[in-house]
């Protein structure tokens, strides 16, 4: 496999543990902790308008 290849990969993978981690998270936020969770999202991941939509963060 090609490196850069694999550092995408690694790249997807830490970031949709992450992602795993923040939905639960979120899940048991209170109204300020999901504004912050909101903003992280948003600088981790290019699609985080959808997320943030789908799971009703804000």
């Amino acid at each position: 496999m090609a490196i850069e290849r694999a550092r995408e990969l690694r790249r997807r993978r830490h970031r949709k543990v992450k992602l795993i981690t923040l939905k639960r998270r979120a899940d048991k936020a209170s109204k300020s902790e999901k504004g912050i969770i909101a903003a992280k999202i948003r600088r981790l991941s290019p699609g985080a308008e959808q997320l943030i939509a789908a799971w009703k963060i804000s």
